[in-house]
């Protein structure tokens, strides 16, 4: 017999049916028994007695067959789709027998903590709440590769083996790569700029990597990167418009198709403008010192308690969850980043801000050889073992910028999840590759 899915059932009333699926939750009730049955579709109520279905526990990979049979009007459960019918158990056979679980699997929320669920992710990840995290994330992403082509990019596919580091800073992983040093990507920025010389627009969903030696809600040492370059720009403002453009579009559209999930998760649907707010760095803290009274002139980013403030205005004045900063010092920013031609102090750099957090980053690139070389050695980077890169502003590189979103702290804000961990399959951190490294 054909397997039918779970989400299937409700049209195949009277019929005897085959499901394939894992033991949600079971429920006895006397001599009857009751068990919802997951597949990928969603779930549908069995019932059946404790001769057919007695030894089956939660976990329990099975198959199943039965006739479909419409819910009495009074037993229809209205918050799943399947809700109107349940199948009548004729016979089971079990696939995969799951051993004994750590914890309830069948409550709402998980009653651990955050390392225990990592600890078990494995098992955690099949849990419904947790689950829809996911399809959230794969939402955005999805979303995000549909605002790329609607900018006319080209998808391409980057190494994460690297001969340099990519913003020429300390805070790599680096790789005996037959013999030689290598590295591990800080992000896709080299080679999506080199791929603007051949394509002009281009994006890539890539892994990004950074050893920092921080444990925080919001730091990850491996990271999913969703990254745009675009050539031969007009304006600053082309990027800004670029990168607003994009990030509201994703949030947007996972929200309409995910109302339910959002609604699930207690967060309220994400204010989205049609046009986002945008602030240089000075104006921005200008702002948050009448707001709080804190003198921030003097610093050269914005820290967490300012992100979130600046993102309190946004909200105030202008019902917008998202906020755009831009022109941070030249200093603090990668060797290239374009200098703003009127203050060469600041840069044509950019943050996107959403609900408090940075999420996007990026700039204006330089694109003239000879001033991308000076800025190089200028920030104490070689050139020499940057050879690949280079060569392509040897020979006709055009203006160009671009800009970089982390997914998981994406998913994280729009869900307000307590930490970014939450929103990535199997995270790395200092603490953690798969198990615990202590």
């Amino acid at each position: 017999m054909e397997r039918t899915l779970t989400a299937d059932a409700v049209n195949k009333i009277g019929e005897t049916i085959l499901l394939k699926g894992w033991v949600d939750t079971r429920r006895d009730h006397g001599k009857i028994i009751f068990i919802d049955l997951r597949d990928r579709t969603g779930i549908v109520q069995v019932v059946g007695t404790k001769e057919l279905l007695g030894s089956l526990r939660p976990e329990f990979a099975v198959a199943i067959e039965g006739t479909v049979k419409k819910r009495p009007e009074k037993m229809v459960n209205a918050k799943i789709p399947s809700g109107a019918v349940e199948v009548a158990v004729k016979s089971s056979a079990v696939i995969a027998e799951a051993a004994q679980l750590p914890f309830d699997m069948g409550v709402k929320d998980l009653p651990v903590e955050l390392p225990i669920l990592l600890d078990n992710r494995s098992l955690t990840l099949k849990h419904k709440k947790i689950q829809k995290i996911f399809q959230v994330q794969a939402t955005l992403a999805d979303e995000f590769r549909k605002a790329s082509y609607a900018l006319s990019c080209t998808e391409i596919f980057i190494p994460t083996i690297a001969a340099g580091a990519t913003e020429g800073g300390a805070e790599v992983f680096k790789v005996d790569y037959y013999g030689h040093t290598a590295f591990m990507t800080q992000s896709p920025q080299l080679y999506k700029q080199i791929m603007v010389g051949v394509y002009e627009r281009v994006f890539t969903i890539a892994k990004a990597y950074r050893a920092e030696p921080s444990v925080t809600t919001r730091h990850l040492s491996e990271s999913t990167q969703m990254d745009i370059e675009i050539g031969f720009i007009e304006s600053f403002e082309e990027l800004l418009d670029a990168i607003e453009f994009v990030g509201t579009s994703m949030v947007r559209e996972a929200s309409i198709k995910h109302a339910d999930i959002l609604s699930e998760f207690n967060v309220e649907t994400p204010l989205v403008p049609h046009k986002v707010p945008r602030l240089k760095l000075r104006e921005a803290q200008q702002i948050i010192t009448e707001r709080t009274g804190r003198d921030v002139s003097k610093e050269n980013d914005l820290n967490p308690e300012d992100e979130r403030e600046i993102c309190l205005w946004a909200k105030e004045k202008h019902a917008s969850d998202f906020v755009t900063i831009t022109h941070y010092p030249t200093k603090k920013r990668a060797f290239y980043t374009m200098p703003d031609p009127k203050d060469p102090e600041y840069s044509l750099s950019y943050d996107l801000l959403f609900r408090g957090l940075e999420i996007l980053s990026g700039s204006q690139r330089i694109h003239n050889y000879d001033q991308l070389v000076a800025k190089m050695k200028e920030k104490g980077v070689n050139p020499e073992n940057f050879g690949m890169y280079l060569m392509a502003f040897r020979y006709g590189m055009p203006e160009e910028g671009g800009f970089s979103f982390g997914l998981e702290r994406l998913t994280m804000k729009l869900l307000e999840l307590g930490n970014v961990r939450e929103a990535s399959l199997f995270p790395r951190d200092m603490e953690r590759v798969d198990e615990r490294l202590s």
